[in-house]
């Protein structure tokens, strides 16, 4: 059942935009991943932070100064309320725990496994890097606000290529090498070095366009960029 079992690396933008929950598209999300359970797809679900982390340590930055250990925790504790949000809306099909720690191999019979952050230094990016290593799964669909990945920010420079497909060692040319608390990049680069070594393959995508996941889901053409 290997080939059936997805890992999907959920944005926190998605679950919570600025404008607030989005329980629309959760909804819309709640459908498709139900209509693939029956199937016979089975679903790791690890959610980020996004605007809620991000609100967060700016606040306690405007009140003290904060260690990134400690913005660290406020980010993983976002990811957590947000993994149970997931959890929560999927209660008939999800496992009654969400995973705190990728180390530790769950045994579940249930169709989905729902995951948050797990400790300082790692973001929800790496957290699904080491379930795939766990469970021996070689692909994670990483949904966020955005296609495509770019060769540089098209918001910042219009000459921005879209990339869709590249390999690992030219992708880490872009993200680069180091993580901070809330550092947005389209995939992080601490858990970019874990996917180049572990040969995972890696799909970036607007996660708002779920007929194109549904696509990705059955192999079929799909928008985004590919990193293997």
């Amino acid at each position: 059942m290997k080939n059936q079992t997805f890992i999907i690396s959920l944005g926190g933008s998605l679950i919570v935009p600025d404008c607030g929950i989005d329980f629309q598209f959760l909804k819309k999300f709640k459908n498709l991943i139900e209509s693939e359970i029956k199937k016979g797809k089975r679903f790791f679900l690890i959610s980020g932070g996004g605007h809620t982390a991000r609100k967060y340590i700016e606040a306690a930055g405007k009140i003290a100064k904060v260690k990134d250990n400690d913005k660290d925790w406020l980010g993983i504790h976002s990811t957590r309320l947000n993994a149970h949000l997931l959890r929560t809306i999927f209660r008939n099909t999800a496992h009654h725990e969400i995973i705190k720690n990728p180390t530790v191999r769950l045994h579940s019979d249930k169709k989905i496994i729902i995951g948050g952050g797990w400790k300082p230094g790692w973001s929800t990016d790496y957290v699904a890097t080491v379930i795939a290593q766990e469970y021996e799964i070689k692909t994670i669909i990483n949904l966020s606000n955005i296609e495509f990945v770019y060769t540089q920010d098209p918001k910042k420079n219009t000459q921005a290529q879209k990339i869709t497909s590249t390999d690992w060692k030219n992708f880490r040319k872009i993200v680069g090498n180091k993580w901070k608390p809330g550092l947005n990049m389209p995939f992080d680069p601490i858990a970019s070095k874990k996917a180049e070594q572990l040969k995972l393959k890696v799909i970036i995508t607007n996660g708002k366009n779920l007929s194109n996941l549904k696509n990705i889901l059955n192999e079929k053409k799909y928008s985004g960029t590919t990193i293997n």
